[in-house]
């Protein structure tokens, strides 16, 4: 970088800690300033090319023109709330829920991800009487307080609610679905009993199906469907959060329907709308009703007619590009080059992953895997790639690029990868 533009940029960064204080993070021990997104790619401010293998909200790309144009359009032309009666958000209530399965036949409308879980615990419990909630221990649903609480990857200074509990998530290289699952049935029979002795009883099980912040954990196939027995055995709800597993992130359109399962209430998150606020709770018709009759419940813009104009679009190409099969195609075959890079490296192991999104562990034998994990991160973002990490201390490579992510953009990022694990050993 020149030398100018290292200086804009420590004045950028300066700016951004003395008006928005220390919560707003960065990627990256150097950190870029991004001005443009177009497809998997991402441009700074000098034009420098990155390529995007992080970014799952822009599912369909950055700046699609089609979302683009839908978005242009109805901005254009009205954006209000669902308190006037519109044909687009119930064409749109149709498809989605034609996606999800005939159990699932109701739909509300939020702004995030974090509204939508929010608003699935509220439901829940409403339908339960009670509270009590289980979660995996390093699980991530939001940023309300009600889903803070539920959620421990935010950190040891955000305690667990009085009426949340955890249970371990399945162990990434195991191979017996049914040892796996009755495992974490029997743990979640534990964390129940002790619910109920505490007083706050059992409401649902709050589950990611891809286990994204306890280290992407697509397999064993099936190992859930114990864990949602003893689920309706205890006369809870199975709520499954959908924001980062689905719409045919996985190589399937949701999370849940690779381990077969039929959950009680979905939640959707912003990818919804390629990154517009939009999201969802879909559920079981009944738990929708009570909840509506009962309950005064609104979010205004949840659902708004831009929004739901931009999650058509997004839909829409999802469908007409063929972007499931596409994760699944251009999924495996990044699965299969990382095998080949981790069979000649001992500073990565245990490639995992489902459609798009796939994880390999840092390894640093007698040291630190979150360290050998953060130099390869920074090591990619050198040579233009851009990958996260995952897992309890970041020990976990995360790779999940929009869903248009080809082939040969998986081959620049495994050949990348191939140059910064030549440079550790």
């Amino acid at each position: 970088m020149a030398p100018d533009a290292e200086d804009r940029l420590s004045r950028l960064l300066a700016r951004r800690r003395a008006l928005l204080g220390p919560v707003y993070r960065t990627f990256y021990e150097r950190p870029i300033e991004i001005v443009r997104g177009e497809g998997v790619h991402l441009f700074d401010r000098d034009g420098t090319e990155y390529l995007d293998a992080y970014n799952n909200v822009p599912a369909v790309g950055h700046a699609h023109p089609r979302v683009v144009a839908a978005v242009a359009d109805q901005a254009g032309r009205l954006n209000t709330n669902t308190r006037y009666p519109a044909e687009p958000i119930l064409d749109y209530a149709e498809r989605v829920l034609g996606t999800l399965g005939a159990h699932l036949d109701h739909v509300m409308f939020t702004c995030s991800g974090s509204e939508s879980n929010d608003l699935a615990l509220r439901i829940a419990r409403f339908w339960t009487g009670k509270a009590g909630v289980v979660v995996t221990v390093n699980a991530y649903h939001g940023v309300t307080a009600a889903v803070a609480e539920a959620s421990p990857s935010l950190g040891p200074a955000v305690a667990p609610g009085p009426s949340v509990r955890t249970v371990l998530p399945p162990v990434p290289t195991a191979e017996d679905a049914e040892a796996q699952g009755e495992r974490m049935a029997a743990e979640l029979r534990s964390a129940i009993a002790a619910l109920e002795a505490d007083g706050a009883g059992f409401a649902a099980l709050l589950v990611d199906s891809i286990f994204s912040s306890d280290g992407i954990i697509p397999d064993p196939i099936g190992f859930l469907r114990p864990v949602a027995e003893a689920v309706r055995a205890a006369g809870g709800l199975l709520i499954a959060d959908e924001v980062q597993a689905g719409f045919g992130r996985t190589g399937g359109m949701w999370g849940f329907q690779r381990h077969r399962l039929e959950p009680d209430l979905v939640t959707m998150g912003k990818p919804m709308g390629n990154g517009m606020p939009v999201a969802a709770v879909a559920g079981r018709a009944e738990l929708l009703d009570r909840f509506g009759r009962e309950i005064r419940y609104f979010n205004t813009f949840g659902g708004s007619s831009v929004s739901v104009a931009a999650a058509a679009a997004v839909l829409d190409v999802i469908q007409d590009e063929g972007l499931v099969e596409n994760a699944a195609d251009v999924g495996a075959h990044l699965r299969d080059g990382l095998e080949t890079l981790v069979a000649g490296s001992p500073m990565l192991r245990d490639v995992r992953g489902a459609g798009l999104f796939v994880a390999a562990d840092g390894f640093a034998p007698g040291g630190d895997p979150a360290e050998v994990a953060s130099r390869i991160l920074n090591g990619l973002r050198d040579r233009r790639v851009l990958v996260g990490t995952t897992g309890k201390r970041g020990e976990v490579i995360k790779i999940r690029p929009p869903l248009v992510f080809a082939r040969a953009d998986a081959d620049r990022l495994l050949e990348a990868l191939g140059e910064v694990l030549g440079t550790l050993a």
